[in-house]
């Protein structure tokens, strides 16, 4: 694994899903990409997708369960061997590795789609420019990837130590306290992080906390990788 800071934040996570109940289903702007990117598949299972972050496994548990050839990429091994035991349950299986998201380990145009939920923003800007150049890499041309990132309007922006502009560690209040370095984004930011993507899109999903008082908000992005 290399030295980049993808891999220093490893620890952080590792001691998360080591002690930290999670979610056990896929959020809705997940089943809804890979529905409506994949579900006309006359074979799913020669469909192959790769989930980026994939922790415990609830993304790639629903994409395995649907048919299709699943792989996936998280920094914890306590992440992964809970999501391999979680498939193991239902007879399912899928390609899960421990690595660092930068220096992805699968050849050049591997994947049918890809997609990340909430992980890359764990990362520096200079990193996240890195990973989006590896999802590129192993995309096919024209092959569809969603991320989703915590917006600028979202509680604990601004309410740490800010390492970098936009990313703070040490956040002291909401959700994201306890989680290390989180780098947040506004609508240009989005533009220049997936400038060498096409049919970038970009919606916003919000909830609120603390009786309306506080607001969680996450940028929703989908796009395709370039190429003929």
């Amino acid at each position: 694994m290399s030295e980049s800071a993808i891999a220093k934040l490893d620890p952080v996570w590792e001691q998360l899903f080591s002690r930290r109940e999670w979610g056990k289903y896929p959020p809705e702007h997940v089943v809804r990409f890979v529905a409506r990117s994949f579900y006309k598949a006359l074979c799913r299972r020669e469909v192959r997708l790769l989930e980026i972050g994939c922790g415990p496994g609830a993304n790639v548990w629903f994409m395995a369960r649907e048919g299709f050839t699943v792989s996936g990429i998280d920094g914890s091994p306590t992440a992964v061997r809970l999501a391999n035991q979680r498939l193991a349950k239902e007879g399912l299986a899928a390609d899960l590795r421990v690595g660092d998201f930068a220096t992805l380990p699968w050849p050049d145009a591997s994947f049918d789609g890809v997609l990340e939920n909430v992980s890359l923003y764990c990362n520096s800007r200079d990193n996240i420019v890195s990973a989006l150049r590896e999802v590129r890499r192993v995309l096919k041309p024209q092959a569809p990837f969603q991320a989703s990132f915590f917006s600028d309007r979202t509680w604990g922006y601004g309410l740490g130590t800010e390492v970098e502009p936009n990313g703070f560690e040490n956040i002291s209040e909401g959700p994201l306290v306890g989680t290390g370095f989180c780098f947040f984004v506004d609508r240009t930011l989005i533009d220049e992080l997936f400038d060498e993507f096409t049919n970038v899109s970009a919606e916003r999903i919000s909830w609120t906390m603390e009786s309306e008082r506080n607001l969680i908000e996450q940028f929703v992005v989908t796009c395709r990788n370039p190429g003929e």
